[in-house]
């Protein structure tokens, strides 16, 4: 495996050869993501990830309810942009803020003052005025998470949650993935999500704190799998179904 490429982009060139090798013409489309993904022996929140990538190069075409068509072929002599090297993939990311964010939550339980608390509880007002308002922003959303990590006391928790963040807002793969999303309802159940985690750190109890943001990531995650599927809205999602540090 070249060390420097991502999982995703090694299925991304996969992908790109069999458009180059004659199977595929304009206009033709692909077999479903479940199917692809089967065939390649990996998970479809990889796969999502790589067909995204050739989405922003110009490759394919997704259309809701319909599938995933070839609009350009590739050239043989095609190089991958550096851009895209760089990215990050959604489900990669989530999967990283899923791990670091819920022990975060739980070690800043017990640490948190009422200062922090009053704080969050500012931040998700204004995730329900935003939402009452229409409003597609996600500063309050962001700011809950990094109050959190505020919490803690330790700056070097706080910078990498903010990380994490700015990665998302610097990733066209991310803005390509929320481009398929046209039901926006999901963001209510993500404000009750944080309305779980508030009222565990109120109560000091890490394992429920720590709960609590592992799943709300993990419904993030889902949702985001499900309203972007093209091929079929039933999508029977399964990815990190429960934390790998917990015994089964």
């Amino acid at each position: 495996m070249d060390g420097q490429r991502r999982r995703y982009q090694e299925v991304a060139e996969v992908l790109r050869k069999e458009l180059s090798n004659g199977t595929f013409k304009v206009g033709d489309r692909l077999r479903p993501e479940r199917q692809i993904a089967e065939e390649m022996n990996v998970s479809r929140s990889l796969l999502r990830e790589a067909m995204i990538m050739l989405e922003i190069e110009g490759l394919i075409d997704v259309r809701k309810g319909s599938g995933t068509y070839v609009v350009r072929l590739p050239d043989t002599d095609q190089v991958t942009p550096n851009s895209n090297l760089e990215d990050i993939g959604p489900f990669e990311l989530l999967q990283a803020r899923q791990l670091m964010e819920s022990n975060i939550a739980a070690f800043a339980a017990s640490m948190v003052t009422k200062a922090d608390i009053l704080r969050m509880r500012d931040a998700l007002e204004r995730e329900r005025e935003d939402l009452a308002k229409g409003s597609g922003g996600y500063e309050a959303d962001e700011e809950f998470h990094l109050l959190i990590a505020e919490a803690t006391q330790n700056s070097v928790l706080v910078d990498m949650v903010r990380n994490l963040w700015q990665q998302r807002t610097r990733s066209k793969m991310w803005d390509k993935l929320h481009e398929r999303i046209f039901d926006h309802t999901y963001r209510e159940e993500w404000l009750n999500d944080h309305q779980d985690i508030l009222d565990a750190l109120q109560r000091r109890d890490p394992q429920a704190v720590k709960q609590a943001m592992w799943q709300h990531l993990e419904n993030v995650k889902k949702r985001l799998m499900e309203l972007s599927d093209v091929d079929d809205p039933a999508f029977d999602a399964y990815l990190f179904q429960q934390d790998p540090l917990t015994p089964a």
